[in-house]
């Protein structure tokens, strides 16, 4: 198997706002290269202490022991504010709880099976977009995730006017926001500016505006009892069981943007990286195009159980490019990790970016094998060392919908398509939102 392109890290040392600089610009290539053999690393400023963990039996201290003790890090969510508000996020404490119980439910029991045939649609419209020649992946994986998303939650196809101009307004939000802005790195008053980009708010806004339309709408229809059996129609109709209470038209619209984040851009990015290595690896493409050649012309959700390969393939897309590189929760008392104190308010970084390429705990962690997760060492690591979707109480709740939406639309692609590398363009991942590639990811596309 070839090996895929990564950043190769810092070899020498910067100063505090040198880091920033590059920390902004894309925090994949301003981290020190020995981060992929460390068990935990101390990053010093004059505000605050920052560990990065490493280590998995700290990490599941961290995400799935004592979660509570180790709530989301608020100079991380002064990035994301502007478009998310106070969405599941971003929120902590009580307010997080509150708004998982009323979420969770719509993605229990039989709502993958619901939402199969909307993605199955999706699939091959991707599919019927596509043309012979080179194409920048990465603009039909959004667009066709960003279709999923529409059709699951609010029943209307990618082509619908206000989901068109939403998709539209989030791609360039995506390229002008960073993960971290100035809060991120020094401690600001609450009364002080944020310093977002000037086009970052005015993307956020009006995608805002736009999603509240569509919200608006929804209750609407609620109200007189035509609503479609939908997403949002179950999260929007449930309540709390401790409290009887729903989500308001202002809470709907904060939790609608964050599902477009996490199910959109999450799903585009893996999806994207997945082709790449496919196109490197054309004998994993071609075990993965004949699972996909096996399925009916119509495949049903039982089906799903048949694409064993391609699955393995979208997991280990998710191993060597995790869309969100980084998690930062925060301390809430002192604690002793390894041979650190650790005071009160210090930054916990949970790196999947490095976790998953750990030279320590992975065999060849650098290489694409999708067969690694039939050996030993894969098992192992998969429980212990991998989280694309974080893990313990705050793991996605979009984690399921994503593993059937991922393989499933790979399953329809490659029925169709050959995807081949262009000569002499390699991707270089970096980190906006998620880890996207820098120029795009562009391969040449030849019909089955």
């Amino acid at each position: 198997m070839t090996h895929p392109p990564k950043p190769a890290g810092r070899q020498d040392k910067v100063s505090l706002w040198r880091y920033a600089r590059l920390f902004r610009a894309d925090i994949l290539s301003a981290q020190p290269a020995r981060l992929y053999r460390a068990k935990m690393a101390e990053f010093r400023t004059p505000f605050f202490r920052s560990y990065l963990v490493n280590q998995p039996d700290l990490i599941d201290t961290v995400l799935k022991e004592r979660p509570m003790d180790f709530p989301k890090s608020a100079r991380i969510s002064e990035g994301l504010r502007p478009l998310l508000g106070d969405s599941v996020f971003l929120t902590n404490g009580t307010r997080w709880q509150r708004q998982r119980r009323i979420i969770d439910p719509a993605f229990e029991g039989g709502r993958l099976r619901d939402t199969f045939p909307a993605m199955l649609a999706v699939g091959k419209a991707a599919s019927a977009r596509l043309s012979e020649g080179v194409t920048e992946i990465e603009a039909q994986t959004s667009h066709a995730a960003a279709d999923v998303i529409f059709r699951t939650l609010f029943s209307i196809p990618i082509e619908h006017e206000i989901a068109a101009r939403v998709f539209t307004e989030f791609r360039a939000y995506q390229r002008s926001q960073p993960i971290l802005n100035l809060a991120a790195f020094v401690p600001l008053p609450r009364w002080m500016p944020r310093f977002h980009r000037a086009r970052t708010r005015a993307a956020a806004r009006s995608i805002r505006r736009l999603i509240t339309q569509l919200t608006e709408l929804r209750l609407t229809e609620i109200a007189a009892g035509s609503a479609p059996d939908d997403l949002a129609t179950k999260i929007m109709t449930t309540t709390d069981p401790e409290t009887g209470e729903r989500f308001d038209a202002a809470e709907m619209v904060d939790q609608v943007a964050i599902f477009f984040l996490a199910g959109h851009e999450t799903s585009a990015s893996a999806l994207a990286w997945a082709l790449y290595l496919l196109a490197l690896n054309p004998q994993a493409q071609k075990r993965a195009a004949t699972e996909a050649d096996a399925l009916p012309e119509d495949p049903a959700f039982s089906d799903m159980a048949k694409l064993k390969f391609t699955r393995n393939v979208f997991r280990e897309a998710l191993r060597l490019y995790p869309p969100v590189p980084m998690m930062v929760r925060e301390t809430t008392r002192s604690e002793r990790f390894r041979d650190r104190d650790l005071a009160r308010g210090s930054q916990i970084v949970l790196s999947p970016w490095h976790l998953h390429r750990h030279e320590r705990l992975w065999d060849r962690p650098d290489a694409f094998d999708p067969d690694r997760y039939a050996t030993e060492n894969g098992k192992t690591c998969l429980r212990t060392a991998y989280m694309p979707f974080s893990a313990g109480a705050r793991v996605c709740t979009g984690a399921g919908f994503a593993m059937v939406e991922g393989p499933l639309l790979l399953a329809l692609l490659l029925r169709a398509w050959r995807f081949e590398t262009v000569p002499g363009e390699v991707p270089v991942p970096v980190a906006h939102l998620t880890v996207r590639a820098r120029d795009g990811i562009r391969l040449s596309l030849r019909r089955r």
